[in-house]
């Protein structure tokens, strides 16, 4: 008789979803099941609307990462209409990816994922949010908030909208950035920087002291990586071609484009989930699992560029990097919270640089044309990873077929295996036995392994949605076993 462990649905993520671990006849852990359970339909109701108005359609997928969908649109638009964008429409369109990224990742750290560092596994569910970390450290909680509100405050500044801006077109972007806004960048910086070294100085020094543990057993396995870098190999978020890594640290592919995603990436589905399953096709499904986002674009990239970003990148390959790879890769899925930081590190950098070029203000923006082609790939990347928008037009502009790949896909072979990875460590050789009482802590570590990727789980089904908890022990008879229920 075998049985399962659900969870049902996972906390403090975006969308609805569900955990459910087997159990093998003695009771241990076999497998682990990460379902996606909420569907909406972007891509079908897309059908019959003019390419001009997806970005501002697919923008709607979600709330808190719209700036990529609204750059990867706009980037599928310039396609369509076989025109490249001026200079500074592709500065603009960088610039605001950056503020997208730093709000996002300040988000996922400091709101989603720092209660349970700060707070700790055990602690009441009831205050392990971000009400219960600015009872605990309020200097901390309140400059998370203030670094998030720099980047959405950054949107706004150039989109005049925090949420949903119709700012990035095919072709280019509407304004240029005003002396205002670089004024008010300069001013806003020094603050958002002092915000991050605060943070990697606490989460430095967690990982030291009681956090070594989750770094060793959160998703630790090989896997390749993906993520798109430029000309010289350093770290990119919006241009670039993709490339690939293993484990090691070799090079698989290299200088992809995403015209040819087709040829290289595949889409698995299976029938307990909505979420799709993208794989490496020359690896097949499932070996070939790869992984997107901030850890993968460290893992990916030479360098960032920046001399601020490369020391904590040096310092990120030094504490998380494998022996196997030369201290080049980090394979711990728990690292990508460390990678987060990282990042933000690279956005601020790469925000102050940009404020200071006159060509942001050019009135040159924009580039013009009628539909030149019928089919078009524009990826980009979010803060969660890789973003494939692929759009198909009859002659008169409209949409005949959309293909999405959203990077919370890409990841999913990664978190079914650190949820099934934790959960096997955690529970233990000791088998279940029916009644058994399911620990507090063990449901936070198995639903903490899924937010070590920060899924967006709209966009991925592009459904939306937030809920409780619910963990049921259930035999193959579908009898309940024992219950666990989170409000």
């Amino acid at each position: 008789m075998t049985r399962a462990i659900t969870i049902d649905p996972v906390t403090r993520i975006e969308g609805h979803a569900k955990i459910t671990l087997h159990l093998d006849q003695s009771g241990r852990i076999t497998d682990a099941r990460f379902h996606v359970v909420e569907y909406r339909g972007f891509e079908t109701f897309c059908e019959g609307r003019p390419f001009t108005e997806m970005a501002g359609i697919t923008a709607r997928i979600c709330g808190i990462c719209p700036v990529s969908h609204l750059l990867a649109a706009a980037k599928t638009g310039d396609k369509l209409l076989a025109v490249q964008p001026p200079a500074a429409a592709r500065k603009l369109r960088r610039l605001l990816n950056l503020a997208q990224i730093c709000q996002s990742h300040s988000l996922s750290f400091f709101h989603l994922s720092s209660p349970d560092f700060l707070l700790g596994w055990d602690s009441d569910p009831a205050k392990r949010n971000v009400f219960g970390l600015m009872a605990a450290d309020p200097e901390l909680a309140r400059a998370g908030i203030r670094l998030r509100q720099f980047g959405q405050q950054l949107i706004e500044q150039l989109a005049g909208r925090k949420i949903h801006a119709a700012w990035a077109v095919p072709g280019g972007v509407r304004t240029p950035m005003t002396p205002e806004t670089a004024a008010w960048i300069h001013q806003r910086l020094p603050e958002a920087e002092a915000t991050v070294r605060l943070a990697l100085e606490v989460f430095q020094r967690l990982l030291d002291q009681q956090l070594a543990e989750e770094q060793r057993v959160f998703g630790t396995f090989d896997s390749l990586f993906m993520g798109l870098v430029d000309d010289q190999g350093q770290w990119s978020c919006i241009d670039g071609l993709l490339r690939l890594v293993d484990s090691s640290g070799a090079v698989v592919a290299d200088g992809l484009s995403e015209d040819d995603y087709v040829s290289f990436l595949g889409e698995a589905v299976e029938s307990w989930s909505y979420l799709k399953f993208p794989y490496y096709k020359p690896l097949g499904y499932p070996e070939g699992m790869y992984r997107v986002g901030p850890l993968a674009r460290l893992n990916v990239c030479e360098r960032i560029g920046t001399p601020w970003a490369d020391a904590e990148l040096a310092a990120f390959r030094a504490r998380n990097g494998t022996t196997a790879s030369g201290g080049r890769i980090a394979n711990s899925s728990f690292a990508y919270h460390h990678a987060r930081l990282v990042e933000i590190v690279a956005c601020l950098e790469a925000i102050g640089q940009l404020a200071q070029d006159p060509e942001l203000q050019s009135p040159h923006v924009r580039s013009h044309a009628s539909l030149n082609a019928n089919e078009a790939v524009g990826v980009s990347e979010a803060p969660r990873g890789t973003l494939f928008h692929h759009y198909r037009v009859d002659d008169d502009g409209l949409i005949t077929r959309v293909n999405l790949i959203i990077a919370t896909g890409q990841n999913n072979l990664a978190m079914n295996r650190t949820v099934a990875q934790i959960a096997r460590h955690y529970l233990g050789p000791a088998p279940l036995a029916e009644g058994a009482e399911i620990p507090e802590a063990l449901l936070n570590r198995v639903e903490a392994g899924i937010r070590c990727f920060d899924p967006c789980l709209s966009c991925s089904t592009h459904a939306a949605g937030q809920m409780p908890l619910r963990i049921e022990l259930v035999d193959a008879t579908g009898r309940r076993l024992a219950e666990r229920v989170r409000d």
